[in-house]
């Protein structure tokens, strides 16, 4: 007998995490290179003996620490497993059959895919020169759409929207649409004009800010992140469609402990780190001769393109940076995504990509057409 299965999984893309190689250097799932904090480290062995027991379904110690940081009512706050998580829990709560969801392209993997999987329909809105263009999405909304995400800083072209034009586009989204602002590298911005979406929530009811202790604060492996809605109704909704116990015990003490004045000095010193190569990364690259847009979060985009614009075969290019023992995250039809790491492994990654920049790419190759992961 054939067991009966949705017919939506034989056309679903599946899910591709970066890949790790025995002894190359991984810059290609935004991870930072060092452990969690060291005052978080200690924080969670404290815990580890406590994990005989069920978490607290609602994280409701975290999500109080949340709401007192940022100036919100407890229950405009929940906790999800990683950001990604509440991503699909608010396409849960929003759309269904004859929806649609709305999102720039590329923009983050998982958009698409939570969206097929729901039953809705995915819309997706080119960039225009690698970053969101909003007046486009603005203008593809309609009676169906239900749903919006806007990541900023988008992944994987690390470029950012600013004030100005993101607060153009709320005025035009219809207030009974969700606007959900993913700032999962929110930590890493250093543009005074890429606003923080926590302080709009008082002027837009429908928006959610989503935010995520996997990139800057290095608990990826523990999987916590949090959203907060100008509105409870929203947030209790996103609750609703929460699998039970969904957050570890461990990952909401390590989050406790990422609040906390020790390890926040201690972020505070890796996010300059990570700017600080950022820049020299993406200077260097310009320099070999490739085109880089300004990024403000933890990695460098290089787009697919003719060598002489700047541009890169992303197939051909990841896999020489491979063959120099440095990992990078290619989407075969648009170009490479390159985490910032370590002074010593950027250097290995600038090393292969002066290599790869003095070898031409011949003109006939052809890229893999294979869905890209997130």
């Amino acid at each position: 007998m054939t067991v009966r299965l949705r017919p939506t999984l034989t056309t679903l893309p599946a899910y591709v995490p970066g890949r790790s190689v025995p002894g190359a250097i991984k810059l290609a799932s935004n991870e930072t290179s060092l452990g969690p904090l060291p005052h978080v480290v200690r924080r969670i062995t404290e815990v580890a003996g406590e994990a005989n027991r069920y978490p607290d379904s609602f994280a409701t110690e975290l999500g109080s620490a949340l709401a007192a940081r940022f100036g919100v009512d407890p229950t405009q706050v929940v906790v999800g497993c990683g950001s990604v998580s509440l991503c699909q829990q608010l396409v849960l709560a929003t759309a269904g059959e004859g929806d649609e969801v709305l999102f720039a392209w590329r923009s983050f993997e998982a958009y698409p895919i939570i969206t097929t999987i729901d039953g809705a329909t995915g819309v997706k809105v080119p960039l225009r020169e690698d970053v969101h263009d909003l007046t486009a999405m603005a203008e593809a909304i309609t009676d169906r759409t239900r749903l919006v995400f806007v990541c900023n800083p988008n992944n994987p072209t690390g470029t950012a929207v600013r004030e100005a034009e993101l607060r153009a586009f709320l005025d035009r989204v219809p207030p009974q649409v969700v606007i959900v602002l993913d700032e999962a590298y929110r930590e890493y911005v250093i543009d005074p004009e890429v606003v923080d979406a926590t302080t709009l929530l008082a002027d837009y009811p429908n928006l959610i800010v989503l935010r995520t202790f996997s990139k800057a604060y290095g608990l990826a492996g523990l999987r916590v992140g949090y959203g907060i809605a100008a509105d409870a109704t929203l947030s209790n909704a996103v609750r609703q469609t929460q699998v039970p116990f969904a957050v570890t015990q461990i990952a909401q003490a390590a989050a406790l402990a990422c609040l906390e004045p020790p390890a926040e000095k201690e972020l505070r010193q890796r996010v300059e780190d990570v700017t600080v190569e950022r820049i020299r990364v993406t200077d260097e690259l310009r320099a070999i001769g490739y085109a880089v847009p300004d990024s403000q979060a933890n990695f460098v985009w290089l787009g697919n393109g003719p060598a002489e614009q700047g541009g890169i075969d992303a197939l051909a290019f990841s896999t020489g940076c491979e063959d120099r023992g440095v990992i990078v995250r290619a989407f075969a039809d648009s170009g490479v995504r390159v985490t910032v790491g370590l002074r010593e492994e950027n250097d290995a990654f600038l090393a292969a990509a002066r290599a790869l920049r003095a070898r031409p790419v011949p003109a006939d190759h052809q890229t893999d057409d294979t869905p890209d992961g997130f």
